[in-house]
């Protein structure tokens, strides 16, 4: 692949984007084969190990090696996901699996979370096995299935039963790379953390009637209505943690804003008056533990009462809470209406974060500052989660890192996250292949 490779990324990612792998939650869902066939046919060639795992029919994941000249030298994995979250086309300006390239911009579901980043990551993969590139350390490409929905088919399924195929001591995935900062101090943000994710199925159970008859009744549905306006309303006291610490520090930010940030008695204030939506709520969900209650559904029809009503609520913690946390919290938001819904755990995986001091964080500065030379990174904390906890909770340190233009704000980028006409800048997808290709020179030095 001589030359620039930003061409490459670019036509990846629309194949990618073109496949659809959407992942609805179902195990049937997702079928992240067809973008495996892609990428392996991208990937296969001299100087690589490429091996596919099938959990569940059709969720296949790719794992990729390049083997290193030395096993004591520490080794690296690229890993970005092949699924993106379900769209609703009538909020669209352009079809959304048309992958289509207009002023600039690739536009489509996936295109910033994340095929951007698989893509670069395949493209600067392959271009080192071109160049004949002889990694000191393991360097591991991982294309992954099921992120979107919790991993179960993708890599706490590898970790639990292929970990050897993935083990890193580094690894790199979403999502990273949005510049901020004053011009005088610029700064390029690594994602070093996340909050926990501990989604939880409500069930309310009423009596079951005839529809024409609602009077005195047990309606399930009402009472879930009045549990999801509970959690609605629920406000949990800000806290204000280091890793917020450090990401404030990065802003450019006048010191009066900075003091009121970093003041649990004054945020939600601040809060309250902020103008963009986008902004407020990055800054909310990086301050404090949320409750989304984001799906219902219930096995009856129109001319029945339900007696069962089913609640997903989508619970994002806070460093350092734990399950007794959220059932603490629930209790505290539901009040007197605890007692009508029975609790089951989806998914319980607490906050996680890497330490800076280590080479992978210097390769990536020294690779940040070859485009941008006066920029430092800055650590920031991811409000979402990745599939960077289960390489953390198996000892890696791992990272979200890409790097986007500086036209890129990081309130409109946030909006296009499992938003309305998502979509990433060619620029961008230069910058970050480009990154990757640094990062593995420097760290692995062939």
């Amino acid at each position: 692949m001589a030359g620039d490779p930003t061409g490459a990324t670019v036509e990846l990612l629309q194949a990618l984007i073109r496949n659809a792998c959407v992942n609805d939650g179902t195990a049937a869902s997702g079928q992240e084969v067809r973008s495996v066939d892609v990428l392996e046919a991208f990937l296969e060639g001299p100087g690589l190990d490429v091996e596919r795992f099938e959990p569940t029919p059709g969720r296949v994941s790719l794992v990729a090696r390049m083997e290193g000249s030395d096993p004591k030298a520490p080794s690296l994995c690229l890993m970005g996901h092949t699924d993106v979250v379900p769209v609703n086309e009538d909020g669209w300006s352009r079809d959304p699996f048309g992958g289509e390239l207009v002023d600039g911009e690739v536009w489509g579901r996936g295109a910033v979370d994340m095929l951007n980043l698989t893509s670069a990551q395949a493209v600067a993969f392959r271009c080192l096995a071109d160049e004949g590139f002889r990694p000191a350390g393991d360097l591991v490409y991982f294309a992954v299935a099921d992120e979107e929905s919790g991993s179960a088919h993708g890599a706490r399924w590898m970790a639990e039963n292929h970990r050897e195929a993935i083990r890193a001591d580094y690894v790199l995935t979403e999502s990273g790379g949005i510049h901020s900062g004053s011009p005088e101090a610029p700064s390029v943000g690594v994602t070093v953390g996340e909050k926990g994710v501990a989604w939880r199925r409500l069930t309310v159970r009423g009596t079951p009637g005839h529809g024409s008859m609602p009077y005195r009744t047990d309606n399930a549905l009402v009472s879930a209505a009045a549990v999801v306006q509970r959690i609605a309303e629920y406000a949990p006291a800000p806290r204000v943690h280091e890793l917020w610490r450090a990401q404030v520090a990065a802003m450019d930010l006048p010191e009066e804003v900075r003091e009121q940030l970093l003041d649990e008695g004054s945020i939600d204030g601040f809060l309250a008056g902020m103008d963009s939506d986008g902004m407020a709520g990055h800054i909310h969900a990086c301050t404090h533990t949320t409750f989304s209650a984001n799906a219902a559904s219930s096995d009856t029809k129109t001319n029945v009462i339900p007696d069962r009503v089913v609640l997903d609520v989508d619970i994002r913690t806070l460093p350092g809470e734990d399950a007794d946390d959220v059932a603490a919290h629930l209790e505290a938001a539901l009040g007197d209406l605890a007692y009508r819904v029975e609790v089951e755990a989806l998914m319980n995986d607490v906050s996680s974060a890497s330490r800076t001091d280590n080479p992978l964080w210097d390769a990536l500065d020294r690779a940040v500052g070859r485009q941008f030379p006066t920029a430092r990174l800055s650590p920031s904390f991811a409000v979402g989660f990745t599939d960077a906890r289960v390489f953390r909770e198996m000892g890696s340190v791992a990272y979200g890192a890409g790097l986007f233009s500086p036209e890129v704000e990081l309130g409109e980028f946030a909006r296009r996250f499992h938003g309305n006409d998502e979509r990433i800048d060619v620029e961008s997808l230069r910058l970050t292949t480009g990154l990757y290709l640094d990062v593995a020179r420097h760290l692995l030095g062939g």
